[in-house]
């Protein structure tokens, strides 16, 4: 595999079982790449072990006086010089190739899972993990598999010369093998407490990278409460904090360094010190003690690999247990499909939408209404329609997949491909994305082609939307090639939900599910949005989770979530006057009034009398709302 060949084709299913189980498994799938680096290691790693042989060669000819002898040790040298030279570099490319390679597997492999969990995944692992993931700990991962081949290298090249040295001159030999021991355990100590304090600077940067995307992301609200202070002083706290982590790092690195310096230098000394006296004793060659001198100054390169190699693997191996746990997640175990009913895709489910979890149930081509006291509630139940459960309510029980998984015609929605998934059943968040570019652009989505773009911005009610992109941009004669800024923030919250709404109405799923899709919209415009999205819909499945009364009141069944499970179920008008629970969500009725009876019939003495009078008020106010 080479750098111009990336991305890859298919990166594989990886073995998340563990952080070392996915190291073990990115070598594995680079073997071809670690055999290279392997052999060029090898190559440049033994023509350095055997240059201090050739110049205790070429220091013995010289004091014997032998011209030839020199000549030879000379001509050697080139040849270990040029062994040398090629080894490193091919060395160099190979492993830089093994590091981005794996690092690039990763990180397809992270996009991939990303896309597929969609916003399940941030509801598992926080924003800023992800990003820290994405960046630092593929770095790492990459860093730990690219130095396994140098590693491997360096170690049968040290254990060569140690070999050789206990061969050649057995006492210095024993001495220099027990020292080279001693020096790759001295650092490994050290490792934990550098890791541990590593983890926790890498832990702070996620949260301060996440507070900042935070304070960006709702810089307007802060400057209209004048907050923008008080956010600025907690991001600063953030980065001290990061930077004390950054010193505390740094300085035990330094003393890893520090370690890795002195004691070679302690070995060293004590080589040439015995060396020199086993000379002065006659027992050992000038020469001799020259090749010695030379061997044991190589061994310190290897050594350092070694302790390289220990430092990659021990700051990879948090990263890559948090990459593990990223790429293990899942949405739920694949699941058959059924023949469609009618209306639906070649290959894809079709018919009613239950969730077992509440209890409620969407009748397939009508237009359902879910009323919820918790907005939080009603967020999570719109993700759980859209097949986005969690991981672990998934696989809770015996039968939690059949027990936990929406349902659609039958079919668990979870099951389904992923594109199936989103073709069959799209979600709008409460508060949509507007990506910048033109309108056209904004509404070219995968779609089943039923709906024109100018059909649902029509429905959407975006006439006063397009007439002001169109004022926007002056050289721009089809509003729909006018412009979006980022997340439309040159637009209002309901310029946006329109314009959002209008996307969604473009796409023509078989379910659609909109969660208070016109909370920042006026009751007039809400009262046409909600009519045309029914005319538009026909046929189709629509659920829409709202508690305003114009929405609730075209709706062709309501439902009541009470503590994550459907209360009661009806008309909105029906629901006014039997279920007190429902009026007091949908006309914000307080406990007092509700045992009073006086929220909306003051003339009224019972409470009979109130929800009678509340459902009258009702219709007068989508009556009077639709003929304005």
């Amino acid at each position: 595999m080479q750098i111009r060949d990336l991305p890859f084709t298919d990166p594989g299913v990886p073995d998340v079982r563990s952080g070392l189980r996915l190291l073990l498994w990115l070598g594995g799938r680079q073997r071809a790449g670690q055999a290279k680096s392997l052999g060029w290691g090898l190559l440049h790693l033994v023509c350095i072990a055997l240059f201090p042989v050739v110049v205790g060669l070429a220091v013995q000819a010289v004091v014997d006086g032998s011209g030839a002898d020199l000549a030879k040790a000379g001509g050697l040298m080139a040849v270990l010089g040029t062994g040398v030279t090629v080894g490193d570099t091919m060395l160099h490319r190979t492993a830089v190739t093994n590091w981005i390679t794996a690092a690039a597997r990763v990180q397809q492999l992270l996009a991939r899972r990303t896309a597929e969990l969609g916003a399940a995944l941030t509801r598992r692992v926080a924003a800023g993990e992800v990003v820290a993931v994405s960046t630092g700990d593929i770095e790492k991962i990459g860093w730990c598999v690219e130095s396994a081949s140098r590693f491997s290298a360096a170690l049968l090249t040290a254990v060569g010369v140690c070999v050789g040295l206990v061969v050649y001159e057995p006492q210095l030999g024993v001495l220099v093998a027990g020292g080279v021991c001693a020096l790759a355990a001295a650092v490994l100590p050290l490792l934990p407490r550098a890791t541990r304090r590593a983890d926790l600077q890498r832990e702070k940067a996620g949260r301060a990278t996440e507070l900042a995307a935070d304070t960006v992301a709702g810089l307007r609200v802060l400057r209209g409460i004048g907050g923008e202070e008080l956010f600025l002083s907690r991001y600063r706290s953030a980065s001290q904090e990061v930077r004390r982590a950054a010193v505390r790092t740094a300085r035990m690195w330094a003393v890893i360094e520090a370690v890795q310096v002195a004691l070679p230098g302690l070995l060293l000394i004590a080589v040439v010190w015995h060396g020199a006296g086993m000379v002065a004793d006659g027992r050992l060659a000038v020469g001799e003690l020259v090749a010695v001198y030379g061997a044991v100054t190589f061994l310190l390169f290897p050594l350092r690999l070694f302790q390289e190699f220990a430092m990659a693997y021990s700051f990879s191996r948090p990263s890559a247990r948090r990459a593990a746990r990223v790429l293990g997640l899942r949405r739920t175990a694949d699941g058959g499909l059924r023949a469609p009913a009618d209306g639906g895709r070649a290959g894809e489910p079709a018919g009613d939408l239950y969730d077992p979890a509440s209890g409620l149930v969407a009748e397939e081509g009508k237009f359902t209404a879910v009323v919820c006291g918790d907005p939080d509630t009603a967020g999570t139940l719109a993700e759980r329609l859209g097949g986005h459960a969690h991981g672990e309510e998934a696989a809770g029980g015996a039968d939690g997949a059949e027990e936990r998984s929406v349902l659609l015609g039958g079919v668990p929605l979870d099951g389904l491909p992923l594109e199936a998934a989103r073709r069959v059943v799209l979600v709008q968040d409460k508060d949509p994305v507007l990506l910048s570019g033109t309108l056209a652009e904004l509404l070219d989505v995968p779609a089943s082609g039923a709906v024109t773009p100018a059909e649902a911005l029509d429905a959407a009610q975006c006439g006063d939307v397009l007439t002001a992109l169109a004022q926007s941009s002056a050289d721009v004669s089809d509003p729909l090639d006018a412009r979006i800024t980022e997340r439309g923030r040159s637009l209002s919250g309901g310029q946006r939900q329109r314009l959002a709404l209008a996307r969604s109405l473009v796409t023509d799923p078989q379910v659609l599910v909109l969660d208070e899709p016109t909370s920042a919209v006026d009751s007039h415009t809400e009262a046409r949005v909600a009519d045309a999205v029914r005319r538009l819909r026909r046929g189709r499945t629509t659920v829409v989770l709202a508690t305003s009364p114009l929405l609730l009141d075209r709706a062709d069944r309501v439902l009541l979530v009470q503590g994550d499970r459907v209360a009661a179920d009806g008309t909105h008008r029906d629901l006014l006057r039997t279920e007190p629970a429902y009026r007091a969500v949908v006309t914000r009725e307080t406990d007092d009034e509700r045992a009073a009876g006086t929220r909306l019939a003051p003339d009224h003495g019972t409470a009979e009398g109130a929800d009678e009078t509340a459902a009258d008020l009702t219709e007068e106010l989508a009556e009077g709302t639709t003929r304005s």
